[in-house]
């Protein structure tokens, strides 16, 4: 009995696994705790932190970078709660962390992490764009009013207002807090957490309240918080002192370590914000003395963030790279080995299996996922526990589809206030085309479309319109077709990889044992089809993709109706003037050039001499029966260049014509941003199809039949530039029959001149008499 896929996992692929770690998430946390995977790259990262934090010196924050999907969220999270060593089901989270095998055989990172557990401090975790729904980012202040918000709820204090909070604050330091507290309920009849989130419609029970438990004359106490909100200012070293105030009450060398996730998408566009999230850990280090820390997570390294800086800027960058010192960023690498040691951890049976696989396919494997046309090169397995670690997903798939996740996310393709973040990691997707293939027989594989169903839900409708019209029309005439048209869609805006039909088939493979040249004919039709129904587009060997807008821009291109002389003209530049390229061709023999009549499927081009040389191309009917055309040579001075039949050589060339009509006309009119940008890709397309159409007319003439006088002239080789020159000697010869007579003399007209003069001695060459 053959074992499914299902099988050879160590835990139930479909148990449940949140592929999205949100700060604020306590549901799961255990679970999270138990099954983090410390890769040995964290280890290392996680070493170096430790040593910072345990070992202060001057800079107190952190810096954790990584893509989309990375972990870095994770990270961040079992950071703050095992610092804080927080009960987590009534047991401390470093109990449920102490035991990893990677602790145990490295005693210096778990002697730190004991080190730093020992430090009393609090975390506050939070995701700073979630606590900013309503702080504009515009606002002078935004990145300081979040941590104030964050640091006011932490201490107890209403952080939605605070002005409310500095009011609490401010009872709190006199001691009558709970006495105000006690006052209101009893004024109010609610609570004082209720009564304050309608504080405009409670100001007589406030100040009434007030009255009572600060002993005040209720003419002072009334309108107390309107007077708060009207005088209360906040600033950076304002924040940095009241939070050294509170550290101050905590258990000796107390910390309270800031956890942000996601600033780097929330101050990217922001210069301002950047240089307020340096001042506050500067102040924060200053007042604090290192008592109070600042570890942010972001898809990019600070470089990124900041982008092109002037001088001034690059002053703010170099202080906050020295505030925030440490740096732990995260790679593919790092996402690869935790998804192959938290999901497809494999049984004994499992592992048995695999290897007996792995011998019988040791030899296919390097080329069967050898991605070639210039593509990236991307992982292969290295070894056999490679194989078995990652199986059933071919190593290449952890990079690619991180470069595809990284590629949409730039191009706005999901949803939410952060479109890059999307909401999924890579663990969820994998996670998802897992469970898709569980009850595959073992000895199939993953193919790469399946991830598309990973993060189909997070994508907005407006880009997956193409691929929910395919559904409807094309699935039930074909399925492949969708399969291959989701592949295409991932890999759309991923330019290190050329989607050509070899490696199209590399990302459709399903089976080591799969019948390659049928796959290849298969993926050829059904590419095909989707270029018909407009649903990609072809730039040379390589397919792509088309979002709904472009499909309509593709749609008016192949509507436009271009002049036939405007194709011939382009066919007449790309062969006279790329691929022959002389207008006069030399005679070996005697040294002579010999300029020639350019003829095109038979008409003349420019001026007429005596020699010529006639092309025909696709466009001729005559391409296709060579024979009459090498009849018709029988009575004239011409070499004939056949190219053979190309159908896709014509469309292409028309096509492009009708780019370049399109770019012209779309360069007067007023465009729409989206459409702006498309026009911008059909520019640098161009340029890469003429390309592209120069080098497949260099292989048509490198195979055309060429004829001359009634006979095949054979010349080998693979420069046509060099056939033709070769072929046009013996036009040469065969026209000009009484050129050996000359013995290799040249002459020049000036010699016809003297020749000619009617009076004295005749100055006749000897070779003449």
């Amino acid at each position: 009995m053959s074992l499914h896929m299902r099988d050879i996992f160590i835990k139930p692929v479909d148990r449940p696994i949140d592929g999205v770690i949100k700060a604020d998430d306590e549901a799961s946390l255990r679970d999270e705790l138990d099954e983090y995977v410390i890769t040995r790259e964290i280890a290392q990262r996680l070493g170096d932190f430790l040593h910072a934090y345990n070992n202060y010196s001057t800079a107190n924050g952190v810096w954790i970078s990584g893509f989309f999907g990375s972990g870095k969220s994770h990270l961040l999270k079992m950071l703050a709660y095992l610092l804080e060593n927080r009960q987590v089901d009534g047991v401390p989270a470093y109990n449920l962390f102490k035991d990893k095998k990677e602790l145990k055989d490295d005693p210096m990172l778990a002697g730190a992490l004991r080190k730093a557990i020992s430090i009393p401090s609090r975390s506050i975790l939070f995701n700073i764009d979630q606590k900013a729904d309503v702080i504009s980012k515009t606002e002078v202040d935004a990145l300081l009013a979040v941590f104030q918000k964050v640091f006011d709820e932490t201490c107890g204090y209403y952080g939605k207002q605070p002005h409310i909070a500095q009011f609490e604050r401010d009872l709190d330091s006199r001691g009558v807090l709970l006495a105000f507290q006690d006052a209101y309920l009893a004024v109010a009849g609610k609570p004082w957490t209720r009564g304050r989130e309608q504080a405009l419609l409670e100001g007589s029970n406030i100040a009434t309240a007030y009255a009572k438990a600060t002993g005040a004359p209720e003419t002072d106490a009334a309108g107390i918080l309107n007077r708060y909100r009207s005088e209360h200012r906040v600033s950076i070293e304002d924040f940095a002192n009241t939070v050294k105030a509170w550290i101050d009450t905590q258990a000796p060398k107390f910390r309270l370590n800031f956890f942000v996730d996601e600033v780097g998408q929330y101050i990217a566009d922001n210069t301002k914000l950047m240089t307020n999230l340096q001042t506050i850990a500067e102040s924060l280090n200053t007042k604090c003395k290192g008592q109070a820390w600042i570890i942010v997570t972001a898809q990019q390294d600070m470089a990124s963030v900041i982008g092109d800086m002037n001088a001034k800027q690059e002053n703010d960058f170099s202080k906050i790279q020295a505030r925030f010192a440490t740096r732990m960023p995260l790679n593919s690498a790092d996402v690869a080995e935790v998804i192959q040691r938290r999901l497809l951890a494999k049984t004994e049976e499992g592992v048995a299996k695999l290897a007996n696989l792995y011998a019988r396919e040791e030899n296919n494997l390097r080329t069967l996922f050898d991605f070639a046309d210039g593509s990236v090169r991307l992982k292969n397995y290295r070894d056999r526990d490679h194989f078995i670690q990652s199986y059933p997903f071919p190593p290449f798939q952890y990079t690619l589809f991180q470069l595809a996740i990284t590629s949409l996310s730039q191009h706005n393709a999901f949803e939410g206030k952060h479109s890059s973040v999307g909401e999924r990691s890579m663990l969820g997707v994998f996670q998802e085309v897992a469970k898709w293939i569980a009850d595959y027989p073992v000895g199939d594989l993953a193919t790469f479309d399946l991830m598309f169903e990973g993060i189909r839900s997070a994508l907005k409708s407006s880009v997956q319109q193409s691929i929910q019209l395919a559904e409807k029309n094309i699935e039930g005439i074909d399925p492949f077709a969708l399969r291959v048209l989701k592949a295409l869609f991932l890999v759309k805006y991923v330019k290190e990889f050329k989607p050509t039909v070899r490696n199209i088939s590399i990302l459709l493979l399903s089976e080591f044992n799969a019948d390659l040249v049928a796959q290849k004919r298969q993926i050829e039709e059904v590419l095909n089809l989707l270029e018909r129904q407009t649903l990609i587009q072809r730039n040379g060997e390589a397919y792509e993709f088309l979002t709904n807008e472009e499909v309509d821009v593709q749609n008016e291109i192949k509507a436009l109706d271009v002049d036939p002389s405007e194709i011939a003209k382009e066919l007449e530049t790309l062969i006279f003037e790329d691929t022959i390229r002389q207008k006069k061709i030399k005679h070996v023999s005697t040294g002579n050039e010999y300029p020639y009549s350019r003829k095109l499927d038979d008409r003349l081009l420019g001026r007429e001499y005596e020699l010529a040389i006639n092309v025909v191309s696709p466009f001729d009917d005559d391409s296709g029966s060579p024979e009459g055309v090498r009849m018709r040579t029988l009575s004239r001075d011409e070499l004939a260049v056949v190219m053979p039949q190309d159908v896709r050589f014509i469309r292409d060339l028309t096509l492009f014509k009708k780019k370049d009509k399109f770019l012209r006309q779309a360069a007067t009119a007023t465009q729409q941003e989206g459409r702006t940008r498309i026009v911008g890709e059909i520019r640098e397309q161009m340029t890469r199809n003429r390309s592209d159409l120069k080098t497949r007319l260099h292989t048509l003439m490198t195979d055309a039949k060429m004829f001359l006088r009634g006979e095949n002239v054979e010349i080998a080789g693979e420069d046509p530039q060099e056939r033709v020159v070769k072929a046009f000697q013996s036009l040469v010869d065969k026209t000009y029959v009484s050129l050996p007579m000359l013995r290799g003399l040249t002459y020049s007209e000036a010699d016809i001149a003297r020749a000619l003069k009617p009076s004295g001695a005749c100055s006749v060459p000897r070779a003449w008499a």
